[in-house]
């Protein structure tokens, strides 16, 4: 997995503590802490998962655990543009391992990663609910069915330009 550098601004960083103080005396505060830091940052960094221990008093295992426990957060950025390719037993059947692949080699890059200049990010899901199309790739809001690997440069070549 790529490392990233965190960049956070002063301006999150207040908008962290902010949140923080204002859910620090809930029960159960963590989970809209997290929820909060990661509209803040689009991710939840270490560094983020850091004050967020340091403020509540507790360790940051637990912080992390939490973090790493659901599946809606995330530890890496999101790029710009959020592909998913299902992994479903419908597109897997079909293939869908290939179509993450190709995406893959395309972009340079591993699932659950982003390009570099953050463009990009890619994940896998497990279904998407269109197994008629199968294999499924989303890009954004953008559904892409009846994949093949050949499909792969051209539909990511749409999202380059912006």
């Amino acid at each position: 997995m790529s490392q990233t550098n965190f960049n956070g601004t002063g301006e999150q960083e207040k908008a962290l503590r902010e949140c923080i103080a204002k859910h620090k005396s809930e029960r159960g505060c963590l989970m809209p802490i997290l929820h909060e830091a990661q509209e803040i940052y689009g991710y939840l960094p270490a560094e983020v998962q850091q004050v967020i221990a340091e403020e509540l008093n507790i360790p940051l295992s637990e912080v992390y655990g939490v973090a790493t426990f659901y599946t809606q957060f995330s530890l890496q950025p999101k790029g710009k543009h959020r592909i998913s390719v299902c992994l479903g037993t419908a597109c897997y059947v079909k293939g869908s391992d290939k179509i993450l692949a190709a995406v893959e080699r395309e972009l340079r890059i591993s699932c659950g990663e982003c390009t570099p200049d953050g463009r990009f990010s890619i994940d896998s899901c497990r279904c998407v609910g269109a197994c008629g199309l199968a294999p499924v790739m989303i890009v954004d809001d953008d559904v892409y069915g009846r994949l093949t690997e050949k499909d792969v440069p051209e539909i990511l070549e749409k999202y380059m330009q912006d």
